[in-house]
């Protein structure tokens, strides 16, 4: 299949203002020249560390925030430089389903009025039957019934909140959805049934997905390749299936490690990260897992690597590799 989707060095910088006055405290470069692309059809998942910039890619490939500098192809279309009248339009292509159901939507609209928005904001024209027809069509999509559309967000519970958040997600037929965590304000029953729902989605209508989550094993089970991020740089894209295997990246054992053993008395050898977390203000020059990776050398501090191409398809971005690349 080919590409929905390919971003090529994209990066973005935020200016962080702090005490009574306001005054600006410094720059955060949340996201450092990033290139990926994601095949049609396919789920590509997105980890790290909370701050490590996955949410800030998610709002980047909208265009729900302006980059500094890079490109996002949207079906051969670079997004960052279209209009503002055909961005719109070209948001019926691509949604995106926020991770808290809680305030995802409107709490003055009942769940019916919500769906609606966007047909309204787009500029669809339907009758009041067939408005109504499509509303209860997308409930039942997700899992709800049409008296669920005459509840207000605060009578629904938490995962029925989130349905209808992808419901709303769903409304305009896009071909690409952005989830960004979707789940992790679930309880863990509620999480499963969530991810089997977008799983028959995914199937029923074709459709792309970027997976964003800071939960590696979901991410293996759920998504066919991913991306690992630390401090707004890729470390590493692997397929999913290899997760359970050796990485090639230290930082990607460190969080495959981190996963759970689900196997009463079984343990797992764990190897902990040392050194701290570079301030975000002063990210190190070189790479910038360095301070943390036991298998670093002086080249480690004075030179970013470069992100190479793995035997097994993926991506490495390391001067010295768990496993060899040739």
């Amino acid at each position: 299949m080919g590409k929905i989707l390919e971003v090529k060095d994209l990066s973005v910088s935020f200016d962080v203002r702090g005490g009574l006055l306001l005054r600006s405290i410094g720059t955060v470069k949340a996201v450092d020249n990033i290139s990926f692309s994601i095949n049609k059809g396919e789920i590509l998942g997105v980890v790290g560390e909370s701050g490590c910039g996955k949410s800030t890619v998610a709002r980047l490939v909208l265009r729900l925030i302006e980059p500094d500098n890079g490109s996002v192809l949207f079906n051969d279309t670079d997004i960052l430089k279209l209009p503002k009248k055909e961005i719109r339009q070209q948001r019926r292509h691509m949604q995106m389903v926020f991770q808290d159901p809680y305030s995802a939507m409107d709490p003055r609209y009942t769940i019916f009025r919500s769906l609606c928005e966007p047909f309204q904001i787009q500029g669809v024209k339907l009758k009041k039957e067939a408005l109504r027809k499509k509303v209860d069509d997308l409930l039942e999509l997700v899992g709800l019934n049409s008296e669920h559309g005459f509840a207000y967000p605060h009578e629904l519970s938490g995962g029925q909140k989130q349905r209808a958040d992808i419901a709303r997600a769903l409304a305009l037929s896009p071909q690409f959805v952005i989830l960004d965590e979707p789940t992790a304000a679930l309880d863990v029953s509620v999480q499963a049934q969530i991810i089997k729902l977008l799983e028959d989605i995914r199937e029923r209508l074709n459709l792309t997905f970027l997976f964003i989550s800071h939960d590696l094993s979901l991410v293996s089970y759920f998504c066919h390749r991913v991306v690992v991020m630390y401090l707004g740089r890729i470390v590493e894209i692997i397929s999913a299936d290899l997760i359970g295997e050796t990485p090639y990246h230290p930082y990607t054992k460190a969080l495959i490690d981190s996963i759970f053993e689900t196997v009463p008395g079984q343990e797992k050898k764990k190897t902990p990260l040392e050194g701290e977390v570079p301030s975000p203000f002063n990210i190190p020059p070189g790479c910038s897992f360095v301070s943390r990776c036991k298998y670093a050398k002086d080249i480690c501090q004075e030179k970013t690597p470069a992100l190479e191409i793995t035997p097994d398809g993926g991506q490495i971005a390391c001067h010295f590799p768990l496993r060899t690349l040739k």
